[in-house]
Formats: structure tokens, C-alpha cells, sequence
């Protein structure tokens, strides 16, 4: 990791418009740790929400948006995430005639940063946000289980099936994710959703399996990849789909979904977003 990344430092904040401040990660570097090719036959994105978006118009007044961002699994990079959020401040002072012209900016500066142009960038107004509502997930919410924890650092052997005969298809979920920045060691915070097709997976090793990622430390993209990566190869599932909706920091939250079939995700706020 280049020690120029801004994550972990004391940073001056931008007064003007500074799209030079978007931090780009490779993708591959992580993706070879867990054996993941470079041409990967996956669907997917990365979710961003901003809840702190602001700029002025053209009389100097402010004004204020929420903005979702989708950014598609196959692009080279990730937006460092303090990078990101800096950039969104440098928008403070700085004068839009509409806001088509700063989703026109915002779509420009990230699709180079990323590598790839944008998969959708929507902007809403608070109350129009607001009138969008909580989601609520469907299948089984696994964190009722009487299940004893005691392995806190990651370890994916403790993944099983639990009939390896029968196929079936299921949704299973837990709000019991907690990994930690690569960097800096802050915790993140996340409802980890898992819809398969294949062998039935033990609903409490997959539990045990999720808790022992408490004091791993690695970007939100790539714990959900690794994630897939170890559900692929201890459960073998036909299909599989792995989503991850982390609780905001900055401002920001990140939402990763990746899966061997052909799906679309909604956006879907939880209690805790």
C-alpha cells in the first residue's frame, strides 16, 4: 500500500474544487491474495451512498443533496474512501448552475479515478431520500442461533455444509459483520446478505465463520470478496450471491455485492444507514 494514501493522516480540509484528491486503489493486488483472476466471471458493484453533499449555485446560496454512487466490480480501482470524502467536501465553495452540471462533474472525476465510467450516479433531495423509506431484508436471520464464538480471527475452515446431499436454495443474513479498516484499524460495521443455490451450508458454522472476521482488518470491497471467494471453495454453491451493507463513516457508506449470476441489486437503507 503506497504511503501516499491519505487515510490515517492529518489532512488539511480543501476550500476549493480539488478532484486531484481522489486516492485510486488497485483492485488485483487483493484480489491475487485470495485467488481471485484477473478476468473474473462474476457480476457485481460497489455501492456508495453520500450523505454529505454540498455546493452553491450560482447566487452563492448552499445547497445540499444525498448522492448514490455505483461503481462496477470490473473497474481497475477503488476510491480510497478519506480521498473520497475529501473530494466531496472541495465542492463546498463551488458554484453549479444546476445540479445536472455537478452530476456531470462528479460522474466525470470518479469514473477516471476508478478506471471505468460510472454504472449509475443518482442524486436526490433530503425529503425525496427520506421518502424512500427502510428496506427489509428477506430469509434467515442467522444471529438467533445458540452458537458459541470463541475464534476472532479470520478463519474460513470454520465453514461447513450441513447436508451436502440436498440442494438448496435459500437467504441467509446476520447484522453480526464487523471488520476493520486496512489502514487504520477503525472498526466497520456491516448486514452481511448471503443467497445461494447448492449444498445446504451450516447456518451456525456461517455464523462462527462471520464473527471470526472481528478483528480482521481490510477495505469493505475486499472482505465481501473474500467472503465469496471461501463460500465458493468450503460450500460450493451452483449459485451464490454475497452483499454487504456497512454503516456510514464519513459520511459515507459502502455496499458491496458480488455474485456468479446475473442479478440487480436496489439500493436499500437498513436501520443502521
Amino acid at each position: 500500500m503506497s504511503n501516499e494514501i491519505p487515510l490515517g493522516k492529518t489532512t488539511d480540509y480543501p476550500t476549493q474544487y480539488a478532484p486531484e484528491l481522489l486516492f485510486p486503489v488497485a483492485r488485483q493486488p487483493k484480489r491475487d491474495e485470495i485467488g481471485v483472476p484477473e478476468n473474473v466471471d462474476w457480476y457485481g458493484a460497489d455501492l456508495w451512498t453520500a450523505y454529505e453533499v454540498s455546493w452553491l449555485n450560482v447566487q452563492g446560496k448552499p445547497e445540499v443533496a444525498i448522492v448514490e454512487f455505483e461503481f462496477a466490480a470490473d473497474s481497475p480501482n477503488i476510491v480510497e474512501s478519506k480521498s473520497f470524502k475529501l473530494y466531496l467536501n472541495s465542492f463546498n465553495q463551488e458554484r453549479f448552475a444546476s445540479q445536472d452540471e455537478l452530476i456531470a462533474r462528479l460522474n466525470h472525476d470518479l469514473s477516471k479515478a476508478c478506471g471505468k465510467p460510472l454504472e449509475n450516479l443518482r442524486c436526490y433531495s433530503l425529503d425525496a431520500y427520506q421518502g424512500l423509506g427502510f428496506g427489509q431484508l428477506n430469509g434467515q436471520l442467522i444471529d438467533e442461533l445458540e452458537v458459541t464464538c470463541d475464534e476472532y480471527d479470520y478463519n474460513p475452515q470454520l465453514l461447513k455444509l450441513k447436508e451436502p446431499a440436498v440442494e438448496v436454495s435459500e437467504t441467509l443474513y446476520t447484522h453480526l459483520l464487523k471488520s476493520n479498516c486496512l489502514i487504520t484499524s477503525q472498526p466497520d460495521w456491516a448486514t452481511l446478505v448471503i443467497e445461494y443455490t447448492g449444498p445446504k451450508i451450516d447456518a451456525a458454522s456461517l455464523l462462527q465463520y462471520v464473527v471470526s472476521f472481528r478483528n480482521h482488518n481490510e477495505f469493505h470491497e475486499q472482505c465481501v470478496e473474500r467472503i465469496f471467494q471461501d463460500l465458493s471453495q468450503h460450500c460450493q454453491p451452483r449459485q451464490l450471491l454475497v452483499q454487504a451493507r456497512y454503516t456510514r463513516r464519513g459520511g459515507l457508506d459502502i455496499n458491496p455485492w458480488r455474485s456468479n449470476f446475473a442479478t440487480q441489486r436496489p439500493f436499500m437503507r437498513l436501520a443502521r444507514q
